[in-house]
Parts: structure tokens; sequence; C-alpha cells
């Protein structure tokens, strides 16, 4: 099965929600394959990525710089999101400590570890959020990469994507690391 059908569906499946938030790989896809890396001619020589800018007639080519300003629209919006959900989990677990600290009856804590079920459960999502969209990334620039190497061109954008923020996910494990050693706490507070 092809990627951008199974991205689709696992997002419908598991996050229909964030649909928007999403790599668009269907639009990155079709904007790669606008791209003439080369001409027939020069199809056999070794260009630069100056040479790929400037193909034909001098002028830069309008599908590669569209092509890069996407990915570039793309990785800012995945990033957004994640860095976003991340900065609201971080006051959200605050919240659920202060709750903890301040239980006064069981009732209360049953509440509190349903809270912290479903809490933990949003972090496992955008752990999932993550790893989808990193392979999306992963996979769009992989096709980029093949594209350029079949007409020797020179271009790389494994290092840029490689280092991006969705995809530094300590401080959501860390997280769910804390969230988890609350359930401990809770669900051993109600043993003799």
């Amino acid at each position: 099965m092809k990627y951008g059908k199974r991205l689709r569906e696992e997002i419908e499946r598991c996050l229909p929600e964030w649909r928007g938030e999403f790599i668009s790989y269907k639009q990155l896809k079709k904007q790669l394959n606008l791209i003439d890396p080369v001409s027939r001619a020069k199809k056999r020589s070794r260009i630069s990525i100056e040479d790929l800018l400037h193909a034909g007639n001098g002028r830069v080519d309008v599908n590669f710089m569209r092509f890069t300003q996407l990915l570039d629209v793309e990785l800012h919006k995945v990033n957004t999101f994640y860095i976003d959900k991340e900065e609201d989990y971080v006051i959200r677990l605050k919240e659920l400590k202060n709750m903890e600290a301040n239980l006064c009856c069981r009732e209360t804590m049953l509440n509190l570890q349903k809270s912290i079920l479903d809490f933990h459960a949003e972090m496992v999502c955008l752990l999932h959020y993550s790893v989808l969209n990193s392979t999306g990334f992963r996979k769009i620039v992989k096709k980029q990469k093949k594209r350029a190497s079949s007409s020797n061109v020179q271009f790389n954008s494994v290092p840029r994507v490689l280092d991006q923020p969705f995809l530094s996910t300590e401080l959501l494990y860390n997280l769910m690391k804390e969230c988890e050693a609350m359930l401990y706490r809770l669900f051993l507070a109600g043993e003799p």
C-alpha cells in the first residue's frame, strides 16, 4: 500500500480531529513531480543545484522553488502544532499534580485517575503524530533525493528535515513517565 493512502487511513482511524495538522504528503508529492531537474540534453552530465535553479533560460526553476517553499511550510505547520501541544501538556501535567496534592476523597481520586489516563492517551496520540509525520517527511525527501540523483543534482534536504522539534520526543516521554508515576502512586494509595 502506498504511504499517502496509508497516512490518510491512519489519520481517519486514530486522529481525525488533527487532520489539518499533518504533513500534506499528497501536495508535496504533486509539487515534487512537477520538477523537471534537467533537460534531456543535460541528463547525463553532472550538474549542481545552481544549474537546477537556473535551468534552461537562466531563470530559477519555479517548481523546485515551490517544492522547497512547500516543504518549509509543512515543516513549520507540523512543528508549530507539536510544540503547542507539548506546551499544553506541560501545563496540564502541573494541574494534575496539583489535583493529586489536594486529594480529599475516593471519588476525587477516581476522577483524577480517569483524567490522567485520558491525558496519557492523548500524549500517546501526539507521539503517533510525530512518527507519522516523520515517516512522511523522510519519504518525500527520499523521493526528492532520488529524483535529484537520477540527474546528478547535488541537493539534500535530509539534514534540515531530520533536525526538527517534532522529532525530539524526549520531553513527551518524560511527561508520559511522570504521568505513569502519578498513576502508580494513586493506584497504590487505594491499597492497604
